[in-house]
């Protein structure tokens, strides 16, 4: 049944292209963007800006419908203030794929910008990103800095311009993380660019931007959240990375596995989704601001460690999806529009499964599957979210994490859909599914367990239905 992807394998066999000696890592780093967190911090940007000597020619990121709401305006307002020059491109697709990101790349080629500030979820940022990487390198190829194998996956070279993110949504992580994730539409995988260089120089983390995100939206960002922190948390330990020891520190993986470091920003954020994302879903003000730190903590925690199978899963299940979209919280303009290229129009997919959704539904089976690697960790990961431990062995740890999971999304069944099904797959899907979550070897090789094509299809087969 999957023949035609057992060399997926070659990671446990730790075989090298190269032929060079396996040497197990020693070390691992910690580098993330600087951050302001804050109500109001917003107001801020202009000045920024000008310190950094981006006055004359910066581009101003963000999506059709985020340019009409409150948070475009505050940082707008701010760069009018300052007298900045700047330029807006607000094309940007949820979801993106190479043609939507190619559109940016396209009008940031042209215009030649000195800098970026990204306005809105993690789809623009890493269009803002993606469009800074090749304006910087306007002769390569744009597969040149994609992950292998669907890409070359060759280091970014030199420096790129700075780029501000300004997060609306409590979920993404990405004002701190050197990723860029996109579908590429002509294998039809969801891949992304992984380089530290990709980081924004500044994140600036303003609560009161989540005001426009309804109850769904905030649910669905939450629960990326929680399989960040979760994922980085359960990672293989960075000495057990199966690429050990990169032959120079510049080649070392930006996911380098869990360190202790990572543990902490992870460890915190869980906490505080035990804490606070059931309110955030409520609307409670300050557990949405509690909500925007756990995920900057989250996205500090995983730009070190990584993630691993949850989202190497929720990649083949966002970007094949044919017959599911929110019920609501997702604007119609970012799910029905199109973009421009140049004199065309690309139609983006009207069908979606949002990224917290998607990662989301496999967690329950993931971490089953994974605690047998580490039972202690994935028990003290239970504590963490909230469940008691006090008379559970370790062994069972998995099934305490899976159901607390469970019993989490259990409490949003009016929108959460009951598990794979509910988004459209079946049985007859999971061959498809599997082989588009196999190229995500970035993400495979940080999970504490090394799964086989059928580890994979009996994970998928047991979220088919999660209550």
């Amino acid at each position: 049944m999957f023949a035609l992807s057992r060399s997926s394998l070659a990671l446990q066999k730790r075989l090298f292209s190269s032929g060079a000696i396996f040497s197990p890592e020693y070390a691992y780093e910690m580098a993330a963007s600087s951050v302001r967190f804050g109500r109001g911090a917003t107001k801020e940007i202009g000045q920024d800006l000008i310190s950094m000597g981006l006055t004359k020619k910066v581009c101003v990121v963000t999506d059709p419908y985020m340019a009409t709401l409150p948070p475009m305006k505050a940082v707008l307002d701010s760069l009018v203030a300052a007298n900045i020059s700047f330029e807006v491109f607000d094309q940007v697709a949820v979801e993106p794929t190479d043609a939507s990101f190619q559109v940016a790349i396209e009008y940031c080629k042209k215009n030649q910008f000195d800098g970026f500030v990204a306005v809105g979820g993690g789809s623009v940022i890493d269009t803002a990103k993606a469009a800074n990487v090749y304006m910087c390198n306007p002769n390569a190829d744009f597969l040149d800095f994609v992950n292998a194998p669907v890409g070359k996956g060759l280091p970014i070279p030199g420096k790129l311009k700075p780029l501000i993110a300004v997060p609306t949504t409590a979920g993404t992580g990405s004002e701190t993380t050197g990723v860029s994730i996109f579908d590429h539409t002509p294998t039809g995988a969801k891949t992304g660019i992984r380089d530290r260089g990709l980081r924004p120089v500044l994140g600036i983390i303003d609560p009161d931007h989540t005001r426009t995100c309804g109850p769904e939206l905030t649910a669905f960002t939450g629960l990326d959240v929680l399989c960040h922190a979760l994922e980085s948390y359960t990672a293989v330990p960075y000495q057990q990375r199966i690429t050990g020891a990169p032959a120079r520190p510049q080649l070392r993986p930006a996911y380098q596995g869990s360190n202790a470091i990572s543990d902490i920003w992870s460890g915190f954020a869980l906490q505080q989704c035990s804490k606070y994302l059931l309110r955030a879903v409520e609307g409670d003000p300050y557990a949405r601001e509690q909500m925007c730190l756990a995920s900057t903590a989250a996205g500090v925690g995983f730009g070190s460690a990584g993630v691993h199978l949850c989202h190497a899963m929720s990649y083949p299940i966002s970007s094949c999806v044919t017959n599911y979209r929110p019920l609501s919280g997702y604007n119609q303009a970012l799910t029905t529009a199109t973009v421009k290229k140049s004199s065309e129009q690309i139609k983006l997919k009207e069908n979606m499964v949002p990224h917290g959704l998607s990662v989301v539904l496999t967690a329950p089976a993931v971490f089953k599957w994974t605690s047998v690697a580490d039972p202690e960790r994935h028990l003290k990961a239970a504590e963490l979210l909230g469940a008691d431990v006090s008379r559970v062995k370790a062994v069972d740890s998995g099934l305490l994490l899976s159901d607390t999971i469970t019993s989490l999304l259990s409490n949003w069944t009016a929108f959460v859909p009951n598990g794979l099904q509910g988004v459209g797959y079946g049985s007859e899907h999971l061959e498809s599914l599997v082989k588009g979550t196999l190229p995500q070897r970035k993400v495979i090789e940080v999970s504490p367990r090394q799964p086989t094509p059928e580890d994979f299809n009996k994970m998928l087969e047991d979220s088919m239905k999660l209550f």
